[in-house]
């Protein structure tokens, strides 16, 4: 399954934002808790536009990261109620821009927008396609047993389990483990 560019980048900004919870992420702590883990993440993923880089911004997308991990539970009803709740909030007014070395894309606020404000618009937008193309199935939480980690499967047979490798391996090692250990000699 493959949605617009733009749609996708943000997906996979929103799986990396709230995969950063201490039971999703690589260290097993919080990987959000200063503003320059904060700004890294940002950095990476190519965000532009206002960055205040203090703990009120911080907070503010802490709370987003939040909201964006509990619509990925939801179901296809309840997601279009949270995500035109995001959009309303905002005053959400979609447009095509194109900046940087990225091609034409949606954005529905100003660059001077607080950046949780962005950031659940721009989530929101690219739910709108998951939502409209019945594809909410694609946004799954991990198949791991000890991991809260949320996924994005954008592949053809929609069959991804896994947050990430790691989390595919150590599973499939556990599964090993277990046939072995009842396996007779």
């Amino acid at each position: 399954m493959h949605f617009a560019p733009d749609a996708e980048d943000a997906l996979e900004f929103a799986v990396a934002l709230a995969n950063t919870v201490a039971g999703a992420s690589r260290s097993g702590v919080d990987e959000l808790a200063s503003p320059a883990q904060l700004t890294a993440l940002l950095t990476q993923h190519r965000y532009s536009g206002r960055f205040d880089r203090d703990e009120a911004e911080l907070a503010d997308v802490r709370e987003t990261r939040g909201r964006i991990r509990t619509i990925w539970a939801l179901g296809r009803d309840d997601a279009a109620e949270a995500v035109n709740a995001m959009l309303a909030e905002a005053h959400a007014l979609p447009r095509l821009v194109r900046h940087d070395d990225f091609d034409w894309h949606l954005h529905a606020t100003d660059l001077s927008a607080p950046l949780a404000e962005r950031i659940r618009v721009e989530v929101a937008l690219a739910l709108v396609d998951v939502i409209r193309t019945a594809e909410t199935g694609r946004l799954r939480r991990c198949g791991a047993d000890d991991c809260d980690g949320l996924l994005l499967d954008l592949s053809r047979n929609g069959s991804k389990r896994f947050c990430s490798i790691r989390c595919g391996n150590r599973m499939n090692m556990v599964a090993f483990r277990r046939r072995a250990s009842t396996e007779p000699p």
